[in-house]
C-alpha cells in the first residue's frame, strides 16, 4: 500500500473517530435534556397549567383514591397552578435500581417551596435514548368542611358538601382555595397548598357566617311580627295579648285608651348550633299607653310605661324564602 493511501485511511479512520465520538456526546446530552429525567416533569407541570387533568393523571401514572374528582381537570386544576411561579428543576439525582429523583423549586404566594418528583427508567427509544416515567403512586386528598352548608366553592367550581364536608383528590403541586359567598350564608376564603404526594395536606375549614342579608332579613321578619302584634293588642285593647310584652295593673283601665308601640326593636344575631341556625333571644323595649281609674278613690291617671321584653324564635330558611316562629313563653 502506498504511502498516500494509507494517508487517506488514516484520515478516514479519525474522522470515523471523531463522528462516534461526536455521536456518543450528542447521545449524552440528548439523555441529559430532552430524553432525560426532567422532561417527564416539565411535560407534568405544563398540562397542570393547561388544565389538562387527564393528560397530567397519565403522565403521574397516578391512581385516585376514592373521592371527589371536582379539581382534577378544567379551570380547578388550571386555577391550582396558576399560583406557581419561579419554577426551577434541579439536577437529577440517583435513587439507585434505575431511578432518579428530580427537585422542583418554585414560588407559591411568596413562600419558596420544593416538591421531590421520583422516576424511573423505562426503557430506551431508537436504540440510544433512554425513557423516563413516574414511579406511580396515589394522588394526595384535600378534606374540605363547611359549617352547616351542603355546598362550597374550591377553586372557582362549585363542590356538593354532604353534612358539610367532602374529600378531593387533588395534583400537587398547587394551591386550593376555598370559599362560601350565599345570598344569606358567607365564609371567608381559606388556602392549603399541596406540595407532596406523601403526606396528607391540611384541611380546608370554611367558618360559616350569616350574611348582611339574612341579619336584615330576619330583622325584617322580627320588626313585622312585633308591629303586627301591637296593633293586634290595641284592636282587642288587651294588657296581656299574646305577644312577648304586657302591662299588669290592680286599676281598671278604660277601653279604647290601650295604644302600645315599639320603642326599641331587638338587634338579630344569628350564629350555628347543633347543625342548625339560631337566632339569639330577642331583647326589646315596648311602650304602654292608656287611662286608667283607681278601684279606690276612683281617680283617673295617665299610663305611660316601657317595658322590657325577650323571646326567643325559630329559624327556618329553605332556599330564598325566610320564616320566622317565634316561641313565646307566658
Amino acid at each position: 500500500m502506498s504511502q498516500s493511501l494509507v494517508k487517506i485511511a488514516a484520515v478516514w479512520l479519525l474522522g470515523l473517530m471523531l463522528a462516534v465520538a461526536a455521536a456518543i456526546v450528542s447521545i449524552n446530552l440528548v439523555n441529559n435534556s430532552v430524553a432525560g429525567p426532567q422532561q417527564p416533569v416539565r411535560e407534568y407541570l405544563s398540562a397542570l397549567q393547561k388544565g389538562e387533568g387527564e393528560k397530567a393523571l397519565g403522565l403521574l401514572r397516578a391512581s385516585v383514591p376514592q373521592s371527589n374528582p371536582a379539581m382534577l381537570d378544567g379551570t380547578a386544576l388550571q386555577t391550582a397552578a396558576a399560583r406557581i411561579t419561579d419554577v426551577k428543576l434541579g439536577a437529577a439525582e440517583e435513587r439507585g435500581a434505575n431511578q432518579a429523583m428530580v427537585p422542583m423549586d418554585y414560588t407559591i404566594d411568596g413562600s419558596h417551596l420544593r416538591t421531590e418528583f421520583l422516576l424511573e427508567r423505562s426503557g430506551t427509544e431508537w436504540l440510544f435514548f433512554h425513557k423516563w416515567s413516574f414511579v406511580p403512586a396515589a394522588l394526595p386528598v384535600l378534606d374540605v368542611t363547611v359549617v352547616n352548608s351542603s355546598e362550597a366553592t374550591v377553586n372557582g367550581v362549585p363542590v356538593n358538601m354532604p353534612n358539610g364536608r367532602n374529600s378531593l383528590a387533588v395534583f400537587y403541586p398547587g394551591e386550593y382555595e376555598a370559599s362560601l359567598n350565599g345570598q344569606y350564608f358567607s365564609a371567608p376564603a381559606t388556602r392549603a397548598t399541596v406540595t407532596g404526594g406523601d403526606a396528607r395536606p391540611a384541611s380546608l375549614n370554611l367558618l360559616t357566617e350569616a350574611t348582611g342579608a339574612l341579619k336584615e332579613a330576619v330583622s325584617g321578619k322580627v320588626k313585622e311580627f312585633l308591629d303586627s302584634c301591637a296593633a293586634e293588642a290595641d284592636k282587642q285593647q288587651k294588657l296581656q295579648p299574646d305577644c312577648p310584652f304586657y302591662h299588669a295593673t290592680n286599676n281598671r283601665v278604660m277601653d279604647g285608651t290601650i295604644d302600645w308601640s315599639i320603642t326599641d326593636y331587638p338587634t338579630v344575631s344569628i350564629e350555628p348550633f347543633g347543625g342548625r341556625w339560631v337566632v339569639a333571644p330577642l331583647d326589646g323595649k315596648a311602650r304602654i299607653k292608656a287611662r286608667q281609674v283607681d278601684l279606690f278613690t276612683g281617680a283617673a291617671t295617665d299610663i305611660n310605661s316601657v317595658h322590657d321584653f325577650s323571646f326567643t324564635t325559630r329559624l327556618d330558611i329553605d332556599g330564598d324564602t325566610v320564616k320566622l316562629t317565634p316561641q313565646l313563653n307566658y
